[in-house]
């Protein structure tokens, strides 16, 4: 049997005798080309919002326009979703002073290479763009209190706008359920003491704060609540296959839109499989597996198709390194990932770290799992942070049970796993 796996802008191809093959974890979304063009299918959904009135229609009369759109570390492919966009609010209002506002949440800032390679060099030279920073208290307004009684900072410039839009694309979110919606004002464009109270431990610990899962997860419950003291009006997000390319859009009203855009989503990702002694998985290549701390995200797939005390065999590029001092810091510095899972556990919200998050899930998943990683980063950093090192996916695979059933998911960030007890 033989599967392709991204890894980083490449792939690597996986051999195996099919009698070593419990499943092939991959959702029908990943398969799924363009029904049209890219540009058509975003043109249609500006024009049919799923409800509320069209961007156009919203445009007319506002003079600030703030649109916020993701970072250099998601695959939203913008050089396609923003030309529409700003076309349809120019058509509203031709006079419409736009602001392009880069939701970097807690991540640092893109280079000018990573700015022009996201948004496209003609973009970034014709618009106004600024990039949000969490840390920079300068930038922050106190706007309101969230469900969970944590106090909302935004960009100041969001309470600026006339009028408010983000981009963003829905995919399974390893603790918000699913990406896109809010997600683009919290985290996004909201100030370090906010991220850190809706990223804080209890609201990981808790067990509706998990892949695929809206109803009842805290996290999500102060995201949408953000969104409406933000006044969000309207948000474009999409969906994409395993080429990065638009398939789906969904347009209008914040909520309903996200709603509709996810059960598109949820529908085309959910797989079922038995636990597997081993499972392989990915964090779908560039741009998404740049670093150690974004390819947690593809492990707890494989998290929820393993077996307690089986490995896990994570495949990411990882061309940035650990991509957090504060993250690889606190791995380090435990002396075993129980341990620092307790500690993360037992800390109050106001002594939430900066992502402590990922550390937090990483570390719920070393306690459980053996995880050999098959990365660029460098040996020493992949080991310091209580995992082994493969240069190679042919010797990860010699250094597990030769016996063990293997579930193999292809991309671990765009699947939701209903394991069988």
């Amino acid at each position: 049997m033989q599967v392709k796996l991204p890894y980083g802008k490449e792939e690597i191809l996986l051999k195996l005798p099919e009698e070593r093959v419990n499943s092939i974890l991959a959702t029908s979304m990943g398969r799924v080309n363009p029904p049209e063009k890219e540009e058509e299918l975003v043109k249609k959904a500006l024009l049919n919002p799923v409800k509320g009135p069209d961007l156009s229609s919203l445009a007319k009369g506002k003079e600030k326009v703030l649109i916020i759109t993701s970072d250099h570390t998601r695959p939203l492919p913008s050089r396609v979703t923003l030309p529409p966009i700003l076309k349809a609010i120019r058509e509203g209002n031709p006079e419409a002073k736009i602001t392009i506002l880069m939701a970097t949440g807690f991540h640092r800032s893109p280079t000018g290479e990573e700015l022009e390679e996201k948004l496209g060099k003609e973009m970034v030279s014709r618009e106004r763009i600024v990039i949000h920073d969490a840390r920079e208290k300068g930038q922050m307004i106190e706007t309101g209190t969230l469900p969970s009684g944590q106090r909302l900072f935004l960009n100041k410039k969001v309470l600026e706008a006339d009028l408010l839009l983000a981009e963003g694309f829905i995919e399974p979110h390893l603790f918000a359920g699913f990406s896109g919606g809010g997600k683009s004002v919290l985290p996004g464009v909201a100030g370090s003491v906010s991220i850190f109270g809706n990223h804080c431990a209890e609201f990981i610990a808790h067990p509706r704060a998990r892949t695929g899962i809206l109803s009842g997860n805290p996290v999500q419950e102060d995201i949408r609540a953000a969104a409406k003291i933000a006044g969000l009006d309207f948000i474009l997000n999409v969906a994409l296959n395993a080429r990065k390319q638009v398939i789906a859009a969904f347009a209008g009203e914040p909520e309903a839109a996200h709603e509709k855009g996810c059960r598109y989503v949820g529908e085309m990702t959910r797989v079922k499989t038995s636990p597997g002694d081993i499972v392989i998985t990915t964090n779908g290549g560039y741009p998404l597996d740049q670093n150690i701390y974004q390819s947690v995200k593809g492990m707890t797939a494989a998290e929820a198709a393993c077996k307690e005390g089986g490995t896990i065999i994570a495949l990411a590029r990882c061309s940035d390194g650990h991509g957090s001092e504060d993250f690889f810091r606190s791995l380090a510095g435990a002396s075993s990932p129980k341990k620092l899972w307790d500690e993360i556990c037992s800390r109050p919200v106001e002594k939430t770290f900066p992502d402590q998050w990922q550390a937090q899930i990483l570390a719920r998943i070393l306690k459980k799992f053996r995880v050999i990683m098959v990365t660029g980063a460098s040996q020493g950093v992949v080991e310091n942070i209580h995992m082994e090192w493969a240069p190679s996916l042919g010797e990860a695979l010699e250094m597990v049970d030769s016996r063990g059933k293997i579930n193999v998911i292809p991309d671990g960030v765009g699947v939701i796993v209903n394991a069988d007890s």
